[in-house]
């Protein structure tokens, strides 16, 4: 799968043949791609894919070894200063300073980005009104929920008004209120600012973005509208479930055209239904399925298309390259 990054569009993030090693272990191995502006860019991959590593060296915190990476055409390598004071950078451990209160910590990220007088004082209400954090103003960051502590990472990355908003894994260790209150946020700046998301989880960009970059063992393996990434050329995941047993359900799957990839739990714990999780081709295979089983009399208790986990359609990526 490839895609252009936006046509005409202005890229404001310009990456070809980034390689990176840590002795032995290779954690990018050449990997290209664009992100234009305006436009909200899940970048994606599994624990360890080399995805922080990327960022990393986008933001100018690492070296490559090889390779280059542009931010609004400056290469960040040879004027990282410059490079940087277009980007905002929400690392994925958030390093933060517990003692310091909220309203503190910002006026120090503010002066370290340039900004002091009237400039600074207005930035600080900006982002302390854009982020929700006035409630907590005054508070020390340690004192605050891990929510409220995401926010803060997210203010001092917004505190200069950078062209690109590069967030890793901004949810990371959120309960489920704190997550959807920050993809919220998150889906807000996209409106006005070009946002690179790194995920592990795929729903988590598929709520935010428009498009995904994916990564596996530092190789881009895909790089799709998320559109078309829940499917692979391959099929569409769907969890079938029927009353009867397992040899019916693979009956009604067989004759239908659909391909069994794996045995499901029994819908609502009813031991007297079978589930599978299968494989068909787009909307045309799901309407045989139905079809099939009113015509065998076989009760279809569940048909539900899904997009594709990421360990299974990294898995379908790499079986199509080979």
């Amino acid at each position: 799968m490839s895609s252009d990054a936006g046509g005409g569009a202005t890229a404001v993030v310009d990456v070809r043949g980034l390689e990176k090693s840590y002795g032995p272990v290779q954690a990018l191995r050449g990997i290209d791609f664009t992100v234009a502006a305006g436009s909200v860019v899940g970048f994606l991959g599994p624990n360890g894919a080399g995805k922080t590593t990327a960022m990393k060296i986008l933001t100018g915190f690492l070296a490559a070894d090889a390779g280059s990476a542009r931010v609004c055409g400056i290469l960040v390598e040879e004027h990282p200063l410059e490079a940087k004071r277009r980007i905002g950078y929400l690392p994925e451990n958030n390093p933060l300073y517990p003692e310091q209160k909220v309203a503190d910590f910002l006026a120090f990220a503010a002066r370290a980005r340039g900004l002091s007088g009237p400039a600074r004082r207005a930035a600080l209400e900006r982002v302390a009104e854009r982020t929700g954090l006035q409630a907590v103003w005054r508070r020390p960051i340690g004192e605050c929920s891990k929510g409220f502590r995401q926010r803060v990472g997210l203010a001092q990355a917004l505190v200069h008004d950078p062209d690109l908003l590069v967030l890793d894994e901004p949810t990371n260790g959120l309960d489920p209120l704190q997550a959807a209150e920050m993809r919220a946020l998150v889906r807000e700046l996209g409106e006005s600012k070009t946002v690179l998301l790194t995920s592990h989880v795929l729903p988590e960009v598929e709520a935010l973005a428009e498009r995904a970059i994916l990564i596996h063992h530092g190789r881009k393996v895909a790089d799709a509208p998320l559109s078309e990434l829940g499917l692979t050329g391959r099929g569409l995941e769907t969890r079938v479930a029927v009353r009867g047993g397992r040899a019916a359900l693979e009956e009604l799957l067989q004759e239908a055209g659909a391909q069994w990839l794996e045995a499901q739990p029994h819908p609502f714990g009813d031991e007297g239904c079978a589930a599978a999780l299968a494989e068909v081709d787009g909307c045309g295979g799901l309407e045989r399925i139905a079809a099939t089983a009113a015509a065998r009399r076989v009760p279809l208790i569940e048909l539900a298309p899904r997009a594709a986990g990421l360990a299974s359609l990294f898995r379908r990526l790499q079986e199509d390259q080979d």
